[in-house]
């Protein structure tokens, strides 16, 4: 294992990053002297190491290993355009230098990152079609469009002579979703005969009974929310779900409030989603330094912050800080995100603020109304696709220990033979054989930027 090239009848998966924890996603594969990777993703406001107490805004894992054999990397694939799959791509392909293949959606999101970094005309970003196939050295590649909260998520369909897997990304089962195609059980029952030798899933809801809500659930909830409030409604949630900006667009419609967006990561979704067609033409954002004058029961805004970043839009507002738009008692606001583990302290905060002011907060997990939706896959969903899909192996990957862990043991229950869990660092034998080289290759942390 000391140089950690495959060979021929080698199948390997070596996560640098989103294995043991959620978000940072940096995965390669690797057969026949080349390397695949998939996905290339930060998160924010976190530390370097666990026993560090200093946090750095834009945090991605440590590209070592491969940037030490970049000759034998063939590619970079992006699933879909969340930050914690592409967000680290602008600041490390001076260091990898290889082709970017991406959907159209995810190719405009990242060439606008990639323009803030002065790399707009450098990389080559290869535009495949939602289901499209190409080629990458030794890996045939399959994208196959699966159900998330965002435009074109792919799952993949990854083939060598070696074996296949499949990578299902990010992903729900969601029927009803409010942008893109439903689910589509079929394209990944055909699976079944194609002799998958590992799946590697998403494990952040491994833990959840049941099944995710869709999507579409939340117009309602929302809806209520915002007809029973006399001020001003801001809700607050991830910028980059597309889905739900268009759900409180159309709300906003219904309800005769003028639509606003607060923050500049919002506008940039809203602007790209009309440059490739995903927003709906009928639905109009004013600009948001006219909310301002407007009657509190006619404004209702998006603002970025479910997080309680400091520097976010609604921690403005919440600090009295924001020069378009300022809140009252009466007004609400409703946080449609759920709230990612440790940030408790940032958003208990935040809410501090709002409530010492009168201003009504409505959190997701007190809520009476259905306001927020995972785009992730709960046990009911994670058994019916390990069904559909039966492959050798099982391999949990996007989540903590304990959501690998129960992932593991549903695949276990559902007829999947053997189960493969690990971290970051540890090189995952697929084919000939089926083991885990636990700390083949020491995975770590890297800033990216500061505040």
């Amino acid at each position: 294992m000391s140089e950690l090239v495959p060979g021929v009848k080698d199948l390997w998966f070596l996560p640098l990053g989103g294995t043991g924890e959620i978000g940072m996603n940096m995965n390669l594969f690797g057969h026949n002297g080349e390397w695949l990777m998939v996905d290339c993703g930060v998160t924010f406001d976190e530390p370097l190491t666990p026993d560090s107490h200093r946090t750095h805004a834009v945090v991605s894992a440590d590209p070592k290993f491969i940037v030490q054999q970049r000759e034998r990397l063939q590619a970079i694939v992006i699933t879909h355009a969340h930050e914690d799959h592409l967000g680290a791509l602008p600041y490390l392909w001076t260091r990898l230098k290889v082709p970017v293949y991406a959907t159209p959606f995810a190719a405009e999101v990242l060439r606008r990152k990639l323009a803030q970094q002065g790399l707009a005309s450098r990389v080559q970003i290869n535009e495949i079609p939602p289901g499209g196939r190409f080629t990458c050295g030794q890996f045939e590649v399959e994208f196959l469009p699966i159900t998330h909260s965002i435009p074109e998520p792919q799952a993949l369909l990854i083939s060598t002579s070696a074996g296949k897997l499949f990578h299902t990304a990010d992903w729900k089962i969601d029927h009803q979703p409010v942008v893109g195609e439903p689910f589509d059980a079929s394209r990944f029952s055909a699976l079944a005969q194609q002799n998958v030798r590992a799946m590697l899933c998403d494990s952040t809801n491994a833990l959840k009974t049941g099944v995710s809500r869709s999507e579409s659930i939340c117009h309602n909830g929302l809806l209520r929310q915002v007809e029973s409030c006399e001020g001003r409604v801001v809700v607050s949630c991830f910028s980059s779900n597309l889905a739900r900006l268009v759900t409180i667009a159309r709300v906003a419609q219904e309800t005769g409030r003028y639509f606003g967006l607060i923050g500049r990561s919002l506008l940039n979704m809203y602007s790209i989603a009309r440059q490739t067609g995903y927003w709906p033409k009928e639905l109009e954002a004013i600009d948001a330094a006219h909310l301002g004058y407007l009657p509190r029961n006619e404004v209702l805004a998006v603002a970025t912050g479910s997080q309680g970043e400091p520097r976010s839009a609604l921690n403005r507002l919440a600090l009295d800080e924001f020069e378009a738009l300022q809140l009252e008692a009466g007004d609400r606001v409703v946080m449609s995100s759920f709230l990612i583990p440790g940030n408790e302290r940032l958003v208990e905060r935040m809410v501090e603020r709002l409530r010492a002011r009168n201003i009504e907060v409505i959190e997701s997990a007190q809520s009476t109304t259905p306001i927020h939706a995972s785009g992730h896959p709960c046990q009911a969903e994670l058994a019916e696709m390990y069904t559909l899909v039966q492959p050798d192996i099982a391999v949990p990957l996007h989540g903590e220990a304990e959501h690998m862990h129960a992932n593991a043991m549903i695949a276990k229950r559902h007829s999947v033979p053997i189960q493969l869990t690990g971290l970051n660092g540890d090189l995952y034998e697929l084919a000939p054989g089926a083991r885990v080289h636990f700390g083949a290759v020491k995975a770590g942390r890297i800033a990216l930027a500061e505040r």
